[in-house]
């Protein structure tokens, strides 16, 4: 490291709050938390890091194993939910109980490489930011997976970012492993417990920079994720096929457009029309391809009039917003891009093929 970690202003070992708090959620992942447990342990700053792990009501035996863990380090804690309350539920517990100068939301299907922690705080106190993601490897090798996304398309959908080759600003953090300071993730309303999963990184992120922060990508800081590991499990560390089910489609797409309804000032507003064209072409062909109605129902015609139901919520949500805004849609427009993103899923398939349909 070129330049040293900025110093604390307290002693390193009795620092009465630390630098990170880092929060991993759990939801059955007995198979994927010795391996990131133990990338915490090895942590250059472990003195100066919490880790706070919350779990989800899972069945498989990692709440135990999670909670025997925690008794182990100096700084942990474990909490258990009586019901799953999914990613942003959970993860909202978790940085309820922290106390650190930063947030990490951390998915438990990652190791951490042992000077990320401290990597990815010095650039981001050396950059001034408020949010980041680190360089995000796939989990077995050191092959690019991905970093955020640097903008929207056309049809308001977050377009996935190229591999960076240095620490740059970018519209939307990975949220497999985001970085917030607790007190901007305190002021601009925490994770959106009605999204229950899915664009909840783009949804806080947004609001990071209409509060007048700023998101990176933080080069020097690397982590390995699988991704998907319960969702789409084939290939165990290695996903080997595409495989989504109508919960997934129906809160991803739903979710899509309450980000629009909820932060856009006016500009941003318009995207909303061509997304649900996109929508609707969509489930069109999607119906005459799969030939399921229910799918289709559940995943496209259900989530658009349910995003719609709930403007009482995102009237709430823009109320809230309006208090803090500090950036408008047109010191936004930086981050408006041409090149479609779905155009990711259309090259997924070229590799996968269609993807297979749970029942779920």
């Amino acid at each position: 490291m070129n330049d040293p970690l900025p110093q604390p202003n307290i002693a390193l070992e009795t620092a009465a709050c630390p630098l990170i708090s880092v929060v991993i959620l759990n939801y059955n992942g007995l198979d994927w938390l010795p391996r990131c447990f133990a990338s915490i342990e090895q942590q250059t700053l472990i003195s100066q890091i919490e880790v706070i792990v919350v779990d989800n009501a899972s069945t498989d035996g990692s709440a135990k194993y999670s909670e025997a863990w925690v008794k182990k380090i100096q700084r942990g804690r474990f909490i258990q939910n009586q019901t799953n309350l999914f990613f942003c539920g959970g993860n909202n517990v978790g940085a309820a109980a922290a106390t650190g100068e930063f947030l990490l939301f951390l998915n438990f299907d990652l190791w951490l490489e042992p000077d990320c922690l401290e990597k990815f705080y010095h650039e981001i106190i050396k950059a001034g930011a408020d949010c980041g993601a680190p360089f995000v490897m796939n989990y077995d090798d050191n092959s690019f997976q991905g970093c955020g996304a640097s903008g929207l398309d056309l049809f308001g959908l977050p377009t996935q970012m190229a591999e960076p080759d240095r620490t740059r600003e970018i519209f939307v953090a990975y949220g497999c492993s985001l970085l917030i300071r607790r007190d901007l993730f305190q002021k601009i309303g925490a994770f959106p417990e009605e999204f229950l999963m899915y664009d909840e990184e783009t949804d806080v992120c947004w609001r990071v920079w209409i509060a007048g922060g700023k998101v990176i990508t933080v080069y020097p800081a690397r982590l390995h994720h699988r991704g998907a590991a319960l969702a789409n499990p084939a290939g165990k560390t290695k996903m080997a096929e595409a495989r989504t089910n109508e919960t997934k489609r129906y809160l991803a797409n739903r979710n899509g457009i309450l980000l629009l309804l909820k932060h856009s000032q006016h500009f941003f507003l318009l995207l909303l029309i061509p997304r649900l064209g996109l929508l609707l072409t969509e489930a069109l062909v999607g119906l005459l391809i799969i030939r399921r109605w229910d799918f289709i129902k559940k995943s496209y015609l259900d989530a658009i009039g349910d995003a719609f139901r709930m403007l009482p919520e995102v009237r709430a949500w823009r109320r809230r917003i309006r208090g803090f805004r500090q950036r408008g849609d047109f010191g936004m427009l930086r981050f408006l891009r041409l090149t479609p993103s779905r155009w990711t899923e259309v090259k997924r398939i070229f590799k996968f093929g269609f993807p297979k349909i749970d029942t779920k």
